[in-house]
């Protein structure tokens, strides 16, 4: 996961919330966890990821860099980045893979170049990003024709009400998107949406429904 803006109004929140994942890190990394609620999503990632042949790819919101690590070492991309404004997530992530390029910062400011990617990734963090911002950066470092795919849990599930209202303020109040808005979002940000799916779990889909979405820049 990773954290909101940085934008000068939200910097307080931003402090709070990232201090708050460092200190959590070593959780996200239990087997049962990784299991059951990264896992699936996660195997969508790798496998859009390779059917597109992507050589140059960001994993934003990386976490402690599983999903990262785990593209690096399946998929042996030209280069791979892991993304993330926790110090504490990157610190695992480091030391799970030296190969990946792992990168401290928001999704809204990317440390890379225009057009710099072939593809972009994110799982379990796009509802603590700024919807807009985060996607006009999507786009920024994606060559035409990239590819941006985003898994996030959809707002009717039992467990979005609690993230949305311990993450919820004034200042960033959009968590969580439908499917709709999500399709909205990206078209909005000249991304043409190519598929949108429920993510096939082993738990019932009611306790964790989530989606993907898959957009080419245009």
């Amino acid at each position: 996961m990773s954290t909101p803006s940085l934008a000068a109004g939200n910097r307080g929140l931003n402090s709070v919330v990232t201090k708050f994942f460092g200190t959590v890190a070593r959780a996200y990394d239990t087997r049962p966890l990784q299991y059951i609620v990264y896992r699936p999503p996660q195997d969508e990632m790798v496998a859009e990821l390779r059917a597109a042949g992507s050589r140059r790819i960001a994993d934003i919101g990386c976490g402690t860099g599983i999903l990262t690590a785990r593209i690096q070492r399946e998929l042996r991309p030209e280069a791979v980045y892991g993304v993330d404004a926790s110090t504490g997530m990157l610190a695992q992530a480091r030391a799970r893979n030296a190969q990946v390029r792992w990168l401290h910062s928001p999704a809204e400011q990317l440390p890379l170049t225009d057009g710099a990617l072939d593809a972009v990734v994110t799982t379990s963090a796009f509802h603590f990003f700024d919807h807009p911002v985060a996607l006009r950066e999507f786009h920024r470092v994606l060559v035409p024709g990239g590819l941006v795919a985003i898994a996030t849990m959809l707002p009717s599930s039992p467990t979005a009400g609690p993230i949305q209202r311990i993450t919820r303020s004034p200042i960033m109040p959009a968590h969580a998107p439908s499917q709709r808005a999500t399709r909205k979002l990206l078209e909005d940000a000249g991304f043409e949406v190519v598929a949108q799916r429920k993510i096939h779990r082993p738990l019932p889909t009611w306790l964790i429904p989530d989606g993907i979405t898959i957009g080419r820049r245009r």
